[in-house]
């Protein structure tokens, strides 16, 4: 899109130099690409795209009801809006290793910077419910090798996400990373972790990147960003934190409406125009118009 500067490469590299900095990342969770654009001027270091927003904004349960294009689509509006990287959620990879093979190679010619796959078998569950299962940690193996083989470009993020903490205990958790870091994942995600303690006890057994999942209403702790930077955590994901924001204040001011019969009294709650506009660069477009269109035929009569 205009006004975006850095290309899906760049976008690569400088999420791996940045890694490697040991600071912690913080990438909340977009919806839309006008959320990520927001999150972009805030100051934020990414974009994350949660499968379970994808599925709640087509008014879906997060039971592994998206597609691969309902996906691709999304993720592909929000990444090409944005100079910062995008990381988005696939769930279970959308079927066996092959089908896996043909999900990186899609969503990487569409600007995302990497992305992550779970231990979940099908059909998934959100990863802070109960009655959770898991495929086998050969399983999930071959999926890890086929996500790595599949990418083009070496600083695409392949992120193996478990959910063995709830069904199997943490012991088992660690053994099931390992073997995903053995398989060529860049990152783990270790989903659930309960406290400090169990975040505490992967960063000191897994020798890779490690992605804290802060999301609200869940089974972990939320932990500051000096404790995740502290326990050296190196990226932070706040998945349905904007959405919950949003729908939080449409549901009470949509309310407040059918009540009063007006909006006067939610006018203070709402986005002004001129917010809006900033946003989305309407200035830009308005200046790139005219360079465009503002022109004299004089003289080429």
């Amino acid at each position: 899109m205009h006004f975006v500067k850095k290309d899906p490469t760049q976008k690569k590299e400088e999420l791996v130099k940045k890694l490697k900095s040991g600071k912690l990342l913080r990438f909340p969770g977009a919806y839309n690409a006008l959320v990520a654009k927001l999150i972009e001027k805030i100051g934020y270091d990414g974009v994350y795209v949660s499968g379970g927003v994808m599925a709640n904004d087509l008014g879906f349960p997060d039971i592994g009801l998206t597609t691969l294009n309902d996906i691709a689509n999304r993720s592909h509006q929000i990444a090409r809006v944005t100079d910062l990287p995008t990381i988005i959620d696939i769930d279970t990879g959308f079927g066996e290793a092959m089908n896996v093979s043909r999900t990186i190679q899609t969503i990487e010619t569409l600007g995302i910077s990497g992305c992550h796959i779970e231990d979940q078998t099908n059909p998934k569950r959100c990863g802070h419910l109960d009655n959770k299962e898991l495929v086998s940690t050969q399983e999930m193996v071959k999926k890890i090798k086929a996500a790595v083989d599949a990418r083009v470009d070496k600083n695409f993020l392949i992120i193996a996400r478990s959910d063995a903490n709830a069904v199997e205990g943490l012991e088992k958790t660690l053994q099931r990373c390992k073997a995903y870091i053995d398989a060529g994942a860049d990152m783990i995600f270790p989903e659930a972790m309960k406290d400090e303690k169990e975040f505490e006890r992967m960063r000191k057994e897994l020798k890779c990147y490690l992605l804290a999942n802060m999301t609200e209403f869940g089974k972990s702790k939320l932990l500051t960003k000096q404790q995740l930077e502290n326990l050296g955590y190196n990226i932070v994901i706040y998945p349905v934190t904007s959405q919950r924001l949003a729908m939080k204040n449409v549901e009470d001011g949509l309310n407040q409406i059918f009540k009063d019969g007006h909006q006067n009294n939610v006018i203070d709650n709402m986005q002004t125009r001129k917010r809006l506009y900033e946003i989305v660069d309407y200035e830009e477009y308005g200046e790139f118009d005219k360079s465009i269109f503002n022109f004299s035929q004089k003289g080429h009569e």
